[in-house]
């Protein structure tokens, strides 16, 4: 696989993305949600995401802010050089484009975070607004402190636990519970089938060592026989 078309790829991942980011943003307010296709487990549900998925952060204000956006600026150079070495060292063609989806989806949210409190008005929950993009004054926040945005809810199964049940009886129960965005399926595309395809390239691997061996081992007993 060569370097055009990996960045072929990663950029077409990466326009996907902010396609549908951009689109939410300016057309949904904070928190409305939409069933898509008319179905109950699958939504749209705008969110923002001062952290990473999952809500996880370094802490509160500018500074945790800045670390976050350092660590993802830091992912997205390192992911730069990983995969032109793994083009150059003639990697498999699934672990170039499982690389590709990681980085497409880290360049995603590195750009929210870094851009989209200087181009988007803010997204305010309390008057329901819908944000304009390069609001006349100004976005709403600084460079390096803007939002991921978030809108893949998949309450599949939404339920409440059965009273009897201990510890948790009588609680509302969700599954699954997380507002993600599109380079976070991204992310977990490249990550699951990195997983799944190491995993079977050990088995072969072994396989195939296990039938050299057998190999290796008959010819002995020949020559031994001779």
């Amino acid at each position: 696989m060569n370097k055009s078309s990996v960045a072929l790829l990663i950029l077409l991942l990466f326009v996907i993305d902010q396609a549908i980011k951009i689109y939410v943003k300016t057309h949904f307010y904070y928190g409305e949600e939409y069933f898509v296709f008319g179905l109950d487990w699958f939504r749209l549900h705008f969110l923002e995401n001062p952290g990473m998925a999952w809500g996880f952060k370094f802490g509160e204000g500018y500074l945790a802010k800045f670390v976050l956006i350092l660590f993802r600026f830091v992912a997205v150079i390192w992911g730069t050089f990983y995969i032109k070495k793994m083009i150059r060292e003639g990697y498999a063609k699934v672990f170039v484009i499982c690389a590709a989806f990681i980085y497409a989806g880290a360049l995603g949210n590195l750009i929210d975070g870094a851009f989209y409190g200087l181009i988007f008005e803010k997204s305010d929950p309390a008057v329901q607004n819908v944000a304009e993009i390069f609001p006349s004054g100004g976005g709403y926040a600084g460079f390096l402190n803007g939002n991921v945005v978030d809108m893949w809810f998949l309450p599949i199964i939404d339920t409440r636990l059965p009273e009897w049940l201990p510890f948790w009886g009588g609680n509302q129960f969700t599954f699954f519970d997380p507002v993600f965005n599109t380079a976070d399926v991204w992310i977990s595309t490249g990550v699951i089938l990195l997983l799944i395809f190491q995993s079977q390239q050990k088995k072969d691997q072994k396989i195939s060592e296990n039938k050299k061996l057998k190999y290796t081992e008959g010819n002995r007993k020949i020559i031994n026989n001779d």
